[in-house]
């Protein structure tokens, strides 16, 4: 009856421990919102794998090359399996080991006022050992050593989150500068027929050499664009191929912008509680705050006894030749604990609390920042969408204004400087449709990034 008792006591004094652990360690305070910039759908279309979402099959082969051989992404992989080998090991530290001791020892001893003494052993000897996991030391080990690989693990999805949006977003640059080049460049054509009327009117005598001048004054103007644009476009280019793990003044194929593409208003974005599951950089966090709470667990469970039992046996004998006629065993229980430490303990478990409390709040501040970053990649989107469906009814407006102009100026009913203002304008419009185009590719990738999507392996 003592001993059942003794037990009870145990268990109990176990069962307790795990609420003083942690009742130090509040859980986080989220109170989430209902919606996601007014919005609560029951989908997203962060569900849908980044293969599927970019329909560009040019942009989804540079994607895949990407994620392949990018260097920070097959370094976050080589971490991946790191940390899962490590957690192998504080799985294992909860298991009995086993060691196994072979020796030969021959020690002679010649003691003044003695006679010389031989001592010879022989030594074939396996020790079993295992701690009593009385206070869960190991056992928060063990959830810390398995928070730290889901952090790994999402880490490596977030950085696949992470360059899928990168290399988007450049690849819709470069189309992009593509695109403004092919503008300039046909402009530029424009302004040299300009020139040569302009020239055949100044020497038959019909308009002053002022015309002639301007034409040449918006052909130069326009011909100044090319250079830096098409150093914008290698500069890009050396940025995919970075991305893509290659060296610079790679050829990137791409493909060209589709002016005339028109996508839904409304994207399905999801339900809050479904953010929090889809951002993988939020997981993360999450899984952190774990690794934080299991070191408090750990600190706590340090300040009291640890157990060890270990049995040893074999054979031992002074003499080799009769080594296995010479059974040997040992069994030993150790119980040390701490007694006077100066509050080192205590203060390291106080360390730990103050740690734990650090990624909490830091896992409250990375939820708010994900928020704020869906509704205002939502906010963009919504933006520049309306930004370019008028931009298209300004280029259009631009391109019936040259049409017209040119018309009234063969009549002479206007000045070679009416036509000039209407080419500009349309110069200017098409290359601001061209960028509102741009940038509605750009929001749309960093509205589904915002939401979580990208990170899914093909």
């Amino acid at each position: 009856m003592k001993y059942i008792y003794i037990c009870l006591c145990v268990m109990a004094a176990v069962l307790s421990y795990s609420c003083s652990t942690v009742k130090h360690c509040r859980p986080p305070e989220l109170n989430l919102p209902e919606t996601i910039a007014g919005y609560a759908d029951s989908l997203t279309i962060a569900d849908l794998a980044w293969w599927e979402f970019y329909g560009d099959t040019t942009l989804c082969r540079i994607l895949k090359r990407t994620l392949t051989d990018n260097k920070n992404i097959r370094s976050a992989a080589a971490r991946v399996e790191q940390m899962r080998q490590l957690y192998r090991v504080n799985k294992a530290n909860r298991l009995p080991s086993l060691a196994a001791t072979a020796l030969a020892d021959y020690e002679t001893n010649d003691y003044d006022g003695k006679a010389s003494l031989r001592d010879p052993e022989f030594d074939l000897k396996a020790t079993l050992s295992w701690e009593a996991d009385l206070w869960g030391r190991l056992r928060w080990a063990k959830r810390k050593g398995e928070a730290a690989y889901a952090a790994s693990v999402e880490d490596e999805r977030a950085m696949r989150m992470l360059l899928v949006a990168e290399t988007a977003s450049a690849y819709f640059r470069l189309v992009a500068l593509d695109d403004e080049l092919s503008i300039v460049r046909q402009t530029l054509e424009t302004r040299r027929e300009g020139i040569a009327q302009a020239k055949l009117r100044f020497e038959g005598g019909l308009t002053s050499e002022t015309v002639y001048q301007q034409a040449q004054v918006e052909y130069a103007t326009t011909a100044a664009l090319i250079p830096e644009l098409e150093r914008r476009i290698e500069i890009t280019e050396n940025a995919i191929s970075l991305l893509m793990g290659g060296y610079p003044d790679w050829q990137v194929i791409r493909g060209k912008m589709n002016i005339g593409e028109i996508r839904s208003e409304d994207l399905p974005v999801g339900l809050p509680s479904v953010l929090l599951q889809r951002r993988p950089d939020l997981q993360a966090s999450e899984a952190r705050l774990r690794t934080a709470l299991a070191d408090a667990g750990i600190a706590y469970a340090d300040r009291f006894p640890r157990l060890v039992l270990s049995l040893t046996g074999g054979w031992e004998n002074d003499d080799l030749k009769g080594l296995l006629r010479s059974p040997f065993s040992y069994t030993v229980g150790t119980l040390t604990a701490p007694i006077f430490g100066f509050g080192r303990k205590k203060a390291t478990y106080r360390a730990a609390v103050a740690a734990y409390e650090q990624a909490r709040l830091g896992y409250e501040q990375k939820v708010l920042e994900v928020f704020k970053e869906a509704d205002d990649a939502i906010v963009t989107y919504r933006s520049v969408r309306e930004t370019a469906r008028l931009k298209s009814d300004l280029c259009e407006a631009a391109r019936k204004y040259v049409e017209l102009a040119n018309l009234q100026y063969r009549a002479g009913s206007i000045n070679y400087i009416n036509v000039l203002d209407a080419q500009r304008r349309y110069f200017d419009a098409r290359t601001g449709l061209s960028n509102a185009v741009r940038d509605e590719h750009l929001a749309l990738v960093q509205l589904y990034k915002a939401l979580g999507g990208g990170w899914q392996n093909e």
